[in-house]
């Protein structure tokens, strides 16, 4: 019973992945990073072409956006469609993190800011004392 149960389970996880799908003619560009292979830069030219020429008629079409070959087709097939809603999330923005230097050349800082609050590190080398 445990063995089935646990099966189950693992089908039904598997049954999400295979739900996932980027609406190649209306995904933003952050959902269209979210696939696998595809950057900032190829998001934008899949924008481009879309806009350029009324949007995708086949998932073969993508070959046609620079930067898109074969195999970059091949890989993202699965997890795109050309009609229906998009139902993959937009992955969420990294937080930013800034290096701060103080006067002192021999000190460092780190600042890591986050939206409530920030944390400060020093990042200067401990020395031990000498025994004599």
């Amino acid at each position: 019973m445990k063995k089935m149960l646990i099966t189950l389970l693992v089908s039904f996880a598997f049954s999400f992945n295979a739900l996932a799908a980027v609406n190649i003619n209306t995904a933003t560009q952050a959902e269209l990073e979210s696939l696998p292979e595809i950057g900032p830069v190829k998001a934008k030219a899949i924008i481009d072409y879309r806009k350029k020429n009324s949007g995708f008629k086949s998932i073969d079409e993508l070959e046609k956006v620079d930067g898109i070959g074969a195999v970059t087709l091949k890989n993202i097939r699965k997890d795109v469609a050309i009609s229906g809603k998009t139902t993959v999330v937009a992955p969420v923005a990294k937080k930013a993190t800034t290096i701060k230097k103080t006067s002192d050349t021999s000190k460092k800082t780190t600042e890591k800011k986050t939206s409530t609050k920030k944390t400060v590190v020093d990042t200067k080398p401990k020395t031990e004392k000498a025994k004599n």
